[in-house]
């Protein structure tokens, strides 16, 4: 048992089912599960006295009961181009991280409401991608589901602080307390399907319309290729998007960089793709960070379109951002644009994502890692 799992449970690890359930069994009302689900997802509270419409009784129940802590805020980093990174630390101290990306320029030239909101499902990773960092300090434990769930709210309620304050510097009123975040995307820090039973459990509290009510359509999960797991999730019942780490077109480039690639080569993703799309209707993504003399060959374009054609699948382009202590190197705008290019020729449905946040430690891992590496520096000082 890790040590999350020894402490007692946080209460947004918990289906409206079995928060039901317990409330029965306590002796409370079952309508107070409505009062409990909107103060911790509506109102987002981090603390029971909050709680105004609650009995003392209730609430005191409920508090020996369960945890309420949210992930706390070490750091925020915010982009020139509005990214933001937030650096989070749990209970047990571990650091995660999670970023903000928004939405490109509304129809009038302002900024746009639509954020997107990009999610670690553990602490570390044990997949070992030569070119990420969240694997440089190892992988030391899953995120349980309110850990997962957790930063969704907590980024929410810190965009409304931010928010706030920026409205009181103009003389405002104050922001109204809403939600704010619209899409998900599971690639952040670690493998979201090696940590499966867990992360299916918080996108139910995710997507349901009693949770954060964001729709299975609007959550993608990304994955650098396991097999069985993505045939599993094709088999759930709601429809999230899927995401494919590819980065290599070939097994060749896939083997150097993506150790994955040796259990589960391209021949078995592929099929365990084809399977997802049976089973789904839906197009997937195949995500490829072009990373200068590694994968960016415009020989690998018509591999890549070849796959992307099979799968009918969208590519999207990601020039590398830049880690500490790693050596690969992103390829010039000229030789991004002319792998784009090649790819656009052969019919495929592709973008090139010129990498929002490349000035605040965007790259996955990145920030906990110099955080991490800081922290154990002063502490042999002291």
């Amino acid at each position: 048992m890790t040590t999350k799992e020894a402490q007692s449970r946080n209460i947004r690890s918990l289906h409206r089912d079995e928060l039901e359930d317990w409330l029965v069994t306590a002796g409370h009302p079952r309508y107070r599960c409505d009062q409990l689900l909107g103060w911790l997802y509506n109102r987002r509270v981090s603390s029971w006295d909050a709680m105004g419409n609650l009995p003392k009784a209730l609430r005191e129940a409920v508090s020996q009961e369960f945890e309420i802590g949210l992930p706390e805020l070490v750091r925020q980093q915010g982009s020139l181009d509005t990214t933001k990174k937030y650096l989070w630390r749990l209970s047990d101290g571990a650091l995660i991280e999670s970023v903000l990306i928004p939405a490109n320029p509304g129809q009038l030239g302002g900024a746009s409401d639509r954020k997107t909101l990009c999610v670690s499902t553990q602490v570390g990773c044990a997949y070992g991608c030569k070119f990420c960092a969240s694997g440089l300090d190892g992988w030391k434990r899953n995120l349980s589901p309110d850990e997962i769930v957790g930063q969704i709210v907590a980024a929410e309620n810190q965009i409304h602080a931010d928010l706030a304050e920026d409205e009181a510097r103009k003389g405002g009123e104050g922001e109204e307390l809403r939600r704010r975040i619209d899409n998900l995307v599971f690639m952040g820090m670690g493998e979201p399907l090696a940590n499966y039973p867990r992360l299916i459990k918080a996108l139910s509290i995710l997507n349901a319309e009693w949770g954060a009510g964001i729709g299975a359509r609007r959550i993608t999960i990304s994955t650098s290729g396991l097999v069985p797991q993505i045939k599993q999730l094709a088999d759930e019942p709601p429809q999230f998007r899927l995401a494919i780490s590819l980065h290599g077109s070939t097994d060749e480039v896939r083997d150097k960089i993506m150790p994955v690639n040796k259990r589960y080569p391209l021949a078995e993703l592929t099929e365990a793709c084809e399977y997802f799309i049976e089973k789904r209707g839906k197009m997937i993504t195949l995500e490829y960070i072009l990373i200068a003399g590694v994968n960016d060959d415009l020989e690998l374009t018509e591999s890549l379109g070849a796959l992307a054609l099979r799968l009918r699948a969208k590519v999207n382009l990601i020039p590398y951002n830049k880690v500490d202590g790693l050596e690969w190197q992103r390829p010039s705008e000229a030789k991004q644009e002319l792998f784009y290019r090649a790819l656009f020729r052969q019919g495929v449905t592709v973008t090139l994502r010129r990498e929002k946040g490349h000035d605040i430690d965007a790259a996955c891992g990145q920030l906990r890692l110099k955080a991490e590496k800081s922290t154990r520096a002063n502490e042999a000082l002291s």
